[in-house]
């Protein structure tokens, strides 16, 4: 067994040499809890790797989670509708947000989240950053199949 933090981390470098990521984390859908589990965080102080967000069924969810399609924000506006956590992501010098699904091959098992400042995901960075997630996709699972999925009793 390989530390998955290693895969995420690999990842991590990638894409900010390749695109820039301000703030990067990887979330596991937790579909028996109905929640996203937080697997690996460039910003550990502001959003721990132990983070839980619910699960939700939203215009987000039915594009990223359902529909396997990169959802793409360009201005806080334009995310703050789903992202709750809006004013930290901003405090952290985010104005814009690329979430890119990754799939086990019959469904969306997590997301790979690239925030950084407004206007910068340009279809370009996009592509990009999508490529790599593809390129990563056999280590990315193996990482998120060892998430642990239960709550620490």
């Amino acid at each position: 067994m390989t530390d998955p933090n290693a895969a995420f981390a690999a990842l991590h470098a990638a894409a900010d040499a390749a695109a820039g990521a301000r703030l990067f984390t990887v979330t596991v859908l937790d579909r028996k809890a109905g929640l996203a589990r937080r697997a690996y965080t460039s910003h550990p102080d502001a959003y721990p790797a132990t983070g839980t967000k619910p699960m939700r069924s939203d215009a987000w969810s039915v594009q990223v989670i359902d529909g396997g399609r990169s959802f793409v924000a360009n201005s806080t506006p334009e995310f703050a509708i789903y992202f709750s956590d809006h004013a930290l992501i901003n405090a952290l010098g985010c104005e814009s947000a690329l979430n890119i699904p990754v799939s086990d091959g019959t469904q969306v098992v997590g997301t790979v989240n690239v925030l950084d400042a407004a206007g910068h995901f340009t279809p370009e960075r996009v592509a990009v950053l999508e490529r790599l997630v593809a390129e990563h996709r056999p280590a990315l699972l193996a990482a998120m199949a060892q998430v642990p999925m239960e709550n620490p009793a």
